[in-house]
């Protein structure tokens, strides 16, 4: 069997109906570009999360008085929230705690406040956070200049601050903020350190913060009953379950719950809610994959009707090629051969447009390129396996064609 002949029999039949192979191709397109591009964009997703959580530090977890507050889709449980982590007792924890690790505390001390600098002044949408010499490393953070707070401007309260790079483009224009004095919602502090750039993550922004010494945040901390939170940051992820065991048991003791009573507050690994929001991903996954099946199913049908069109238009042909001794093989293959080139012609243009609408929607999330090798292999995959299916019909209608009647067919 000829298929370098056959292939070029179907590039001939494409190009003499050029606008009905376009729009057959295009629906193909359409259905597969739907299904890449859900697939991309959803990697875009998981690669921008997991960025943002490992920036946070991939070895650490937090002691909070409540769960993370992910749930997904409407089933499920609040998370508890127990009584506040006061001041005191996460400075005790700090200070007890003798495991290789490096433990930071911190505090949301106000929101939605405004910050000024002579004139200028920023939009009352600034956060307020407490934080104690290690609170910058505990939550990702780094400095473009200036320095950190040392543990006695965190024990005492200083009227210091480190702000995020947002404010300082702001309030300061080309001058150099540090040892510039700020209004901070009532307060005013003095600029020792400044951020640098990170953007949102989660809803939150340190780039609109303002990072206060941990004491000074419990003097002006605008709630009643504020709760710590408490990171630990663990050397090395093989040691991290030893040490969560060993802080439990320090934090049980500091918070006097008796032994067989259940902990009252929470223990929350770094990358859980990142774990969380990847395993339901999957499901989104899974209605990506159904819309674009859906959609190519209908280019299936649409196929089938075209070759079927095709091998009535072309009765005659197939007369005259059985007539001078093609075999009914050599024309079911002819008519699989131009489904099949259909189908990847449309396929090549879904997966263009569909890796193009993935990774538009992956820059304006920030993330980076992203190339689908995986989904790109199975796209031409499934192009040849709907070609097969919409093809083989016709073309087995077309190989049955009586010579002399099909001869006759005007």
């Amino acid at each position: 069997m000829n298929y370098t002949e056959n292939v070029r029999l179907a590039m001939q039949s494409i190009k003499s109906n050029r606008l009905r192979t376009f729009l057959t191709a295009l629906i193909i397109a359409i259905g597969l570009s739907a299904l890449v591009g859900i697939l991309t964009t959803i990697d875009a997703i998981k690669q921008s999360m997991t960025e943002a959580f490992s920036s946070m530090g991939a070895n650490s977890f937090t002691i909070r008085n409540r769960g993370t507050g992910i749930r997904i889709g409407g089933s499920g449980q609040r998370p508890k929230r127990f009584k506040s982590i006061r001041y005191e007792d996460a400075v005790k924890f700090k200070d007890r705690f003798q495991s290789p690790a490096t433990v930071s505390i911190s505090v949301f001390a106000s929101g939605g406040s405004t910050v000024k600098y002579g004139q200028e002044k920023t939009n009352p949408n600034i956060n307020i956070q407490g934080i104690d010499e290690n609170g910058l490393a505990g939550q990702g953070l780094e400095l473009s200049k200036g320095r950190n707070f040392n543990s006695t401007e965190a024990l005492n309260g200083s009227n210091v601050c480190i702000v995020g790079n947002e404010i300082v483009k702001t309030l300061f224009k080309d001058q150099d903020p540090i040892d510039k004095v700020i209004v901070a919602g009532s307060n005013r502090l003095r600029i020792i350190g400044v951020l640098a750039a990170k953007g949102s993550s989660m809803g939150f922004s340190g780039d609109r913060a303002v990072y206060v010494p941990l004491f000074k945040a419990k003097l002006i901390n605008t709630n009643g009953n504020p709760s710590y939170t408490i990171t630990v940051m663990v050397p090395n992820n093989d040691l991290m379950d030893n040490i969560i065991g060993e802080a439990t048991s320090e934090f049980r003791k500091i918070r006097k719950i008796k032994l067989g009573d259940d902990n009252n507050f929470e223990i929350t690994k770094s990358d859980a809610v990142a774990q969380t929001l990847f395993e339901n991903l999957i499901y989104i996954r899974i209605g990506g994959i159904a819309i674009g099946v859906i959609t190519l199913l209908g280019a299936s049908i649409a196929l089938m009707n075209i070759m079927l069109v095709s091998v009535t238009e072309r009765t005659r042909e197939i007369g005259i090629r059985k007539a001078i001794g093609a075999n009914p093989s050599v024309i079911r293959a002819q008519f699989l051969i131009e489904a099949i080139v259909i189908c990847l012609i449309g396929g090549a243009l879904g997966i263009l447009f569909g890796i193009a609408l993935g990774n538009a929607i992956s820059m304006l999330m920030g993330g980076g390129f992203i190339i689908p090798w995986l989904f790109i292999a199975g796209g031409f995959a499934l192009c040849v396996v709907v070609g097969i299916v919409s093809g083989y019909y016709p073309a087995q209608k077309a190989s049955k064609l009586d010579p002399v009647e099909a001869l006759r067919y005007e």
